[in-house]
């Protein structure tokens, strides 16, 4: 039987605070819309569906930067989604990936020109910096970089690399304003953390039991791709799970697959490729999760690059939002709350 959604995540998903002013040095592209009276979704509760900040607005600045995540917020980003590594001395750090060229300015870094390494990984092997080979204060002395060609780039170089505490602080300094934002919270390759005796689920759980994110009122998911991480969680824990699923074609080269039926978290994350077909048209994927008690949150819709045949990222939203979805990561979350409020 599926655990009971928390409370508190459905309240914030049927009632999100009004996103708090934006402050001058906030870029908040498109002012997003008024939202629209109350109305009947098609999703799992019947409630609207939440925008989840992907990696913060990160379509506009340095991903997993404060002014990534601040930006999402004055957006109105109903949760903000951290990924989680750790380094070397234990501190959990906000980044996509456990090798850090592609998102910090390592590479420019003379000091630190003989800490590459080769490491295996599901993609073969890889030479790079990797986060766990490097103490917090090390990782202090980068900058963010913004990886994605096409987008701005005047940011580069100039934004810290930020904690997990940082981020929570985040969030409990909104809440105090009356501005609930919830945390959707990623584990980055846990099981290679548990491979060396560094198990994320303990310092996760223990550092939002520390900050007191429940007594404040934070609804926080906890999201992975593995499930032995996600059966972790919920052994020490009530709080809702999303078990992530690998997008076409990796999962049939990864020799993954998924029975909706079998599921024992509270929702899947999804890759659009499974609730849009190749036509753009609805599958049942939406339909049998449902069915099965899981909520489905949908991973990523891009102004910049919307997924086939879409041409403009609010049609696919829009064909998300049709779908029943009761979620939608985006890297531009004023244009998920703008289409959302105009349904």
């Amino acid at each position: 039987m599926k655990r009971l959604i928390s409370a508190s995540v459905l309240v914030l998903a049927a009632c999100a605070s009004a996103p708090a002013a934006p402050s001058d040095s906030v870029q908040t592209a498109a002012a997003p819309s008024a939202e629209a009276p109350a109305q009947a979704w098609n999703t799992l509760t019947g409630e609207r569906p939440i925008v989840i900040a992907h990696r913060g607005a990160s379509g506009l600045y340095p991903e997993h930067t404060l002014m990534a995540y601040k930006t999402a917020i004055a957006q109105g980003a109903d949760f903000i989604e951290p990924d989680l590594v750790m380094t070397s001395d234990g501190v959990l750090i906000a980044r996509h990936d456990l090798y850090l060229s592609a998102t910090t300015d390592i590479a420019d870094r003379p000091e630190f020109a003989d800490r590459k390494a080769v490491r295996q990984t599901p993609f073969g092997e890889q030479e790079d910096w990797w986060a766990d080979d490097f103490t917090y204060a090390e990782i202090q002395t980068l900058k963010a970089r913004q990886q994605f060609e096409g987008r701005p780039m005047e940011h580069n170089d100039t934004l810290d690399i930020v904690t997990f505490d940082e981020v929570m602080d985040l969030v409990l300094a909104e809440a105090e304003k009356g501005n609930i934002i919830g945390l959707h919270v990623e584990a980055k390759w846990p099981s290679h953390y548990t491979s060396i005796g560094k198990g994320l689920a303990d310092p996760i759980l223990d550092g939002m039991k520390a900050k007191g994110l429940k007594e404040a009122g934070i609804p926080v998911y906890i999201q992975c791709f593995e499930p032995p991480f996600l059966a972790e969680v919920a052994e020490k824990s009530d709080l809702p799970l999303i078990q992530n699923m690998v997008g076409q074609p990796y999962a049939s080269m990864m020799g993954l697959e998924y029975d909706l039926d079998d599921m024992t978290t509270d929702g899947v994350g999804a890759d659009v490729s499974y609730v849009l077909g190749k036509d753009g048209q609805p599958t049942d994927f939406v339909a049998r999760a449902h069915e099965a008690g899981l909520l489905v949150h949908v991973y990523t819709v891009r102004d910049d690059r919307p997924d086939a045949p879409f041409t403009d990222s609010r049609d696919e939203l829009q064909a998300l939002f049709d779908a029943g979805v009761d979620g939608v990561w985006a890297d531009y979350p004023a244009t998920a709350v703008d289409v959302r409020a105009a349904d």
